[in-house]
């Protein structure tokens, strides 16, 4: 199985702070209580400050909002997994990879932002409902029926679409196309470590349909293309984070 050959980078985790911040909303419980007595207490002279009730309700709401996504996966049944070092070491070099693929796309996003003055998603909504360019799925990445072998196998597919798809990038940008073709094998490379490492493990492959940028449209004019190339590059960058996020979270369990 072909690795990166990077080493293993202490990440920082949302964990903490999300714990925290539900702590400190379940120790603030007596105050919400006091919250909704307000006017009572306010008769008896005995008043809780508004800010503070304010405060309790927005910790609590934070505190679920954050963790949701990734509290199911602690129940996932991946103890059989959770403690093979072999597939903790195959987490942490691969979450180094997508690191790096990480920047990779950043670099090229600045490179499209400086040339084209193409900088801001917002602006260019309309052209990129005509052009059909959506977003490759990793739902599965954050799924509340989280399964392993779901996760792995959008992840594979994901990548693989992306190698494709920046072929149009690197038409765009003749100049960058050693950034370009440093990507795609590493992109390529990925897929295949994770690929090879659910058949290590006897994990089920689970085939996805083909969606998102797989299939490029004909781009009809140059501004067309730089756009295309601009949402390539942006949902790429969008895969990435949640992919990383969620090996992130496997290395942790």
């Amino acid at each position: 199985m072909r690795q990166s050959s990077l080493l293993p980078h202490q990440c920082e985790s949302p964990e903490p702070a999300i714990n925290a911040l539900i702590d400190e909303a379940a120790q603030s419980r007596g105050r919400s209580e006091l919250c909704r007595a307000g006017p009572r207490l306010q008769r008896g002279g005995d008043t809780e400050p508004g800010t503070m009730c304010s405060l309790t309700r927005v910790l609590a709401l934070l505190g679920a909002l954050l963790w949701a996504p990734w509290r199911a996966l602690h129940g996932a049944p991946l103890a059989e997994l959770s403690g093979d070092q072999d597939f903790q070491l195959f987490l942490h070099k691969n979450l180094e990879f997508t690191r790096k693929i990480k920047g990779d796309v950043a670099a090229l996003q600045r490179v499209v932002c400086d040339t084209f003055q193409l900088c801001k998603e917002e602006e260019l909504l309309l052209v990129r409902q005509d052009l059909g360019i959506t977003q490759v799925p990793l739902e599965q990445g954050h799924s509340r029926n989280f399964q392993a072998e779901a996760c792995f196998s959008q992840i594979r597919d994901g990548l693989r679409a992306y190698h494709g798809s920046l072929a149009a990038v690197l038409e765009l940008r003749p100049g960058d196309a050693s950034l370009v073709e440093t990507l795609q094998p590493d992109a390529a490379n990925l897929s295949s470590n994770i690929q090879q490492q659910m058949e290590d493990l006897g994990l089920a492959t689970v085939t996805y349909p083909t969606e998102g940028p797989d299939a490029l449209p004909a781009f009809s004019s140059s501004f067309h293309h730089q756009v295309g190339g601009f949402f390539i590059l942006a949902n790429f960058q969008r895969f990435l984070e949640t992919a990383y996020r969620a090996l992130r979270h496997l290395a942790r369990l």
